[in-house]
Protein backbone atom coordinates (compact mmCIF):
# COMPACT_ATOMS: atom_id res chain seq x y z
CA UNK A 1 0.00 0.00 0.00
CA UNK A 2 0.85 3.50 -0.76
CA UNK A 3 2.38 5.42 2.74
CA UNK A 4 0.25 8.49 1.46
CA UNK A 5 -2.97 6.63 1.88
CA UNK A 6 -2.27 5.15 5.26
CA UNK A 7 -4.63 6.46 7.90
CA UNK A 8 -3.47 4.83 11.21
CA UNK A 9 -1.93 1.75 13.07
CA UNK A 10 -5.28 -1.01 13.74
CA UNK A 11 -4.23 -0.94 17.35
CA UNK A 12 -4.33 2.43 17.59
CA UNK A 13 -8.47 2.37 16.76
CA UNK A 14 -11.12 2.28 19.68
CA UNK A 15 -12.78 -0.90 19.86
CA UNK A 16 -15.84 0.60 21.43
CA UNK A 17 -15.66 3.90 19.56
CA UNK A 18 -13.90 5.60 16.20
CA UNK A 19 -11.18 7.07 15.03
CA UNK A 20 -11.35 10.36 13.60
CA UNK A 21 -9.58 11.57 10.36
CA UNK A 22 -9.86 14.03 7.78
CA UNK A 23 -9.90 13.55 3.76
CA UNK A 24 -10.03 15.84 0.61
CA UNK A 25 -11.98 15.80 -2.16
CA UNK A 26 -10.28 18.51 -4.36
CA UNK A 27 -10.60 21.62 -2.39
CA UNK A 28 -13.29 20.60 0.11
CA UNK A 29 -11.82 18.34 3.41
CA UNK A 30 -14.63 16.00 4.86
CA UNK A 31 -14.19 14.18 8.10
CA UNK A 32 -14.38 10.23 8.57
CA UNK A 33 -14.80 7.42 11.12
CA UNK A 34 -13.16 4.25 11.35
CA UNK A 35 -15.12 1.31 13.38
CA UNK A 36 -13.38 -1.51 14.27
CA UNK A 37 -15.76 -4.44 13.98
CA UNK A 38 -15.17 -8.21 15.39
CA UNK A 39 -13.41 -9.16 12.19
CA UNK A 40 -12.94 -5.92 10.34
CA UNK A 41 -12.89 -2.14 9.98
CA UNK A 42 -15.08 0.00 8.20
CA UNK A 43 -15.05 3.78 7.63
CA UNK A 44 -17.95 6.47 7.15
CA UNK A 45 -18.07 10.02 6.80
CA UNK A 46 -18.76 11.79 9.95
CA UNK A 47 -22.16 13.18 10.16
CA UNK A 48 -25.92 12.65 10.67
CA UNK A 49 -27.83 12.16 7.72
CA UNK A 50 -30.66 13.68 9.72
CA UNK A 51 -28.80 17.17 10.05
CA UNK A 52 -25.87 16.77 7.86
CA UNK A 53 -23.82 19.70 9.96
CA UNK A 54 -24.02 17.17 13.07
CA UNK A 55 -20.83 15.56 13.71
CA UNK A 56 -21.16 11.72 15.00
CA UNK A 57 -17.37 12.22 16.21
CA UNK A 58 -16.46 15.89 17.18
CA UNK A 59 -13.19 14.93 18.19
CA UNK A 60 -13.20 13.08 21.17
CA UNK A 61 -15.13 9.50 19.73
CA UNK A 62 -18.34 8.55 18.29
CA UNK A 63 -20.53 7.46 21.44
CA UNK A 64 -21.51 3.75 20.69
CA UNK A 65 -23.61 2.00 22.42
CA UNK A 66 -24.53 -1.87 22.27
CA UNK A 67 -22.30 -2.03 19.45
CA UNK A 68 -24.13 0.85 17.23
CA UNK A 69 -23.51 4.68 16.71
CA UNK A 70 -25.44 6.80 18.25
CA UNK A 71 -26.11 10.19 17.19
CA UNK A 72 -25.67 12.45 20.68
CA UNK A 73 -27.97 14.62 18.63
CA UNK A 74 -31.13 13.05 17.35
CA UNK A 75 -30.51 9.88 19.10
CA UNK A 76 -30.45 8.29 16.03
CA UNK A 77 -28.74 5.09 16.39
CA UNK A 78 -26.39 3.27 13.17
CA UNK A 79 -25.75 -0.36 12.65
CA UNK A 80 -21.61 -0.48 13.15
CA UNK A 81 -21.39 -2.62 9.72
CA UNK A 82 -23.52 -0.91 7.77
CA UNK A 83 -23.85 2.37 9.00
CA UNK A 84 -27.78 1.48 8.26
CA UNK A 85 -30.18 4.03 10.62
CA UNK A 86 -32.69 1.60 12.38
CA UNK A 87 -33.72 3.94 14.98
CA UNK A 88 -34.33 7.83 14.74
CA UNK A 89 -35.36 10.98 12.84
CA UNK A 90 -33.47 9.50 10.08
CA UNK A 91 -33.87 5.40 10.01
CA UNK A 92 -33.59 3.73 6.81
CA UNK A 93 -30.92 6.20 5.87
CA UNK A 94 -27.55 5.04 5.41
CA UNK A 95 -24.07 6.34 6.89
CA UNK A 96 -22.02 6.92 3.58
CA UNK A 97 -19.24 4.79 3.88
CA UNK A 98 -15.66 5.47 2.87
CA UNK A 99 -13.25 2.74 1.48
CA UNK A 100 -10.63 1.64 3.42
CA UNK A 101 -8.40 -1.56 3.73
CA UNK A 102 -6.26 -3.13 6.58
CA UNK A 103 -2.47 -4.47 5.54
CA UNK A 104 0.41 -5.52 8.11
CA UNK A 105 -1.62 -3.83 10.81
CA UNK A 106 -2.21 -0.86 9.42
CA UNK A 107 -5.56 0.93 8.00
CA UNK A 108 -5.28 2.62 4.67
CA UNK A 109 -7.54 4.52 2.48
CA UNK A 110 -8.28 2.97 -0.70
CA UNK A 111 -11.82 5.44 -1.91
CA UNK A 112 -10.85 6.92 -5.14
CA UNK A 113 -13.18 9.62 -3.98
CA UNK A 114 -10.80 11.15 -1.90
CA UNK A 115 -6.84 11.43 -0.69
CA UNK A 116 -5.96 11.20 2.81
CA UNK A 117 -5.39 14.13 4.45
CA UNK A 118 -4.72 13.78 8.28
CA UNK A 119 -5.82 12.33 11.71
CA UNK A 120 -8.16 14.00 13.67
CA UNK A 121 -10.60 16.63 12.89
CA UNK A 122 -10.30 19.21 9.71
CA UNK A 123 -10.72 22.14 11.99
CA UNK A 124 -14.33 23.12 10.78
CA UNK A 125 -16.00 23.40 13.32
CA UNK A 126 -20.26 22.28 13.92
CA UNK A 127 -22.14 25.10 13.57
CA UNK A 128 -25.06 23.69 15.22
CA UNK A 129 -26.33 23.58 18.34
CA UNK A 130 -25.75 21.12 20.99
CA UNK A 131 -29.45 20.96 22.32
CA UNK A 132 -32.29 19.65 20.96
CA UNK A 133 -34.22 22.04 19.01
CA UNK A 134 -38.56 21.89 19.96
CA UNK A 135 -40.91 23.52 17.41
CA UNK A 136 -43.67 23.92 19.82
CA UNK A 137 -44.03 27.46 18.87
CA UNK A 138 -43.22 28.84 22.41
Amino acid sequence: MDEDSRIVALDEVPDDGTFLFTVRDGFDTKEAIIVELSDAVVAFENYCPHWTDVRLDKGSGATVRNGQLVCEKHGATFESDSGLCNYGPCEGAVLEEVSITTEDGDVYLTDERYEFENQGPSGDHDLSSRGRIGFSGN
